[in-house]
């Protein structure tokens, strides 16, 4: 299976370089090729981008967004024959030997999503109180909504095939795209599997940009794009299974 490993990068100069060492270095993986996304940054990414050996470079000239990363980084993949495609952060988050097991994965499914919140491991850290709970309530409501049984549903730790991604019309450019991608996921009956990854917060004040920097912006904003998504689902295809098109309506008031 031929698979790229994307990387969105925002003014992460100081840690991709170590990132994609990591990743270059890590024993034990199949042959990839790897993406980085430099998505607009005033930092040096740019420059520290540059000096990486062995990988390829996507530019957006302005900060357009983490959805809008990897909706290029998709396109990319599409366009160059990949079959699959491994996301991860750019922040050092996300460990590169788990990167074997989402490939492996995808052998028998359509989305592996890595999950912080199946296994406990060692390098464990905690979560933000209100990123867990904004998380903890997304992903229950997702769940409820769609018939789906995540436990994690914002881990940006995920391997697509690129079979399935041509499925979907993903357009989210912000922060809000994995629930575009669960929506739409369930709509078309895509096969996921969650894969227990390791907790890693480095940065637990992290900014997400001043309008969602509080939970409750941000939990609001999650819910207006499920709620938006999940009526376009009703709306353009008869062929929602009847289970789905029922909590679709409830969650709709159709």
């Amino acid at each position: 299976m031929k698979t790229l490993v994307a990387i969105p990068v925002y003014n992460e100069g100081k840690s991709v370089s170590q990132v994609v060492r990591d990743l270059q270095n890590s024993p034990g993986l199949p042959a990839l090729d790897i993406l980085a996304i430099n998505d607009g940054s005033s930092d040096d990414t740019a420059q520290r981008l540059a000096m990486i050996e062995g990988i390829q470079v996507l530019t957006h000239p302005k900060n357009r967004g983490y959805g809008a990363a990897l909706i290029s980084a998709f396109q990319f993949a599409m366009d160059h024959g990949y079959d699959a495609v491994i996301s991860m952060d750019a922040d050092g988050q996300h460990e590169p030997r788990f990167v074997g097991d989402l490939a492996l994965a995808l052998a028998d499914c359509d989305i592996a999503s890595g999950s912080r919140y199946l296994k406990i491991h060692d390098s464990d850290t905690a979560a933000p109180d209100d990123r867990r709970r904004v998380n903890q309530t997304i992903t229950r409501e997702l769940n409820e909504k769609l018939g789906l049984n995540l436990t994690d549903s914002f881990c940006g730790f995920k391997g697509y095939r690129v079979s399935a991604l041509k499925k979907l019309n993903i357009t989210e450019a912000g922060y809000g795209m994995p629930l575009q991608l669960w929506v739409q996921a369930a709509h078309r009956q895509l096969v996921i599997k969650e894969i227990p990854v390791p907790r890693i917060y480095l940065d637990p004040n992290r900014s997400f940009g001043a309008a969602l920097d509080r939970a409750e912006q941000r939990l609001a904003y999650y819910r207006e794009i499920v709620e938006r998504e999940m009526r376009l689902a009703q709306s353009i295809s008869p062929t929602v299974p009847q289970d789905l098109c029922a909590r679709i309506a409830l969650c709709c008031g159709l």
